[in-house]
């Protein structure tokens, strides 16, 4: 069957429908429920990734810790 009969036969169902009613149908329940899915795994893998990540703030030395404590000290050095 061709694309052009088949169109032929998709028309006239179109005419039967109300032009004054939108709705999104199965199709865009489909990709919603696609797109929910997607972002549930992205959200499951990110708080695994987070979870192995092994991070300690590094304690400040004591030559920084002096320069900020005097006021006319140059900074950087």
């Amino acid at each position: 069957m061709y694309a052009t009969q088949a169109l032929t036969h998709v028309v006239p169902l179109a005419a039967e429908l109300d032009k004054n009613k939108v709705t999104p149908g199965v199709l865009g329940f489909l990709v919603f429920a696609a797109l929910a899915v997607g972002v549930w795994l992205l959200m499951k893998s990110m708080n695994r990734h987070m979870g192995r990540v092994n991070f300690e703030e590094a304690p400040e030395t004591r030559a920084a810790s002096a320069a900020e404590a005097t006021p006319g000290a140059p900074a950087g050095k």
